[in-house]
């Protein structure tokens, strides 16, 4: 029982936990801790709910924990490339994961789950809401002030330049 519920449910859990980490080491480590915690307080898992959300909710505050006992990873952007006019080059996706990686982390919990159930689970508005018991409504307005928030972090820290942001607002 306790192999296929880790089975069912660790693929989704990892991937919350490298998103809001950003480093593979760091996400093992924090599902793994999510999976321990789910396991000794299943007990107390209202059945009435869906357990997704639950678990990602565990998994999201152990993230914040991680982060904040760890040195802060900040990444750099050159001048040249913040302020190029082209396209942004393959090369430079990874570099921006980061930085949106590390603007993810600066959300309210809400608007990230959101955030990242719209994006990355490619879940509807409608699936959100049956999944965490919110209206559409309410979903919608935290995914628009998650992205929102992102890319005024990303623009503080100056890690947009022209295409960087115009591929965000696309």
């Amino acid at each position: 029982m306790v192999a296929r519920f880790v089975e069912r449910f660790q693929g989704r859990i990892f991937g919350l936990c490298y998103q809001m980490l950003g480093h593979r080491q760091d996400a093992e480590d924090a599902t793994q801790e999510t999976m321990a915690r789910a396991l000794r307080h299943l007990a107390r898992w209202d059945e009435e709910r869906p357990i997704l959300p639950w678990l990602l909710t565990i998994a999201a505050n152990r993230c914040r924990t991680a982060r904040g006992t760890q040195a802060r990873r900040i990444s750099t952007v050159s001048m040249d490339s913040v302020n190029e006019p082209c396209a942004v080059a393959e090369s430079d996706m990874g570099h921006m994961w980061e930085e949106i990686h590390q603007a993810l982390g600066k959300l309210k919990q809400q608007e990230r789950t959101a955030f990242l159930m719209f994006h990355q689970e490619g879940m509807s508005y409608q699936e959100m809401s049956e999944r965490v018991g919110r209206p559409v409504g309410t979903l919608k307005t935290w995914v628009h002030r998650a992205r929102r928030e992102i890319v005024a972090d990303l623009r503080r820290r100056g890690a947009l330049g022209e295409a960087r942001d115009a591929m965000l607002r696309s």
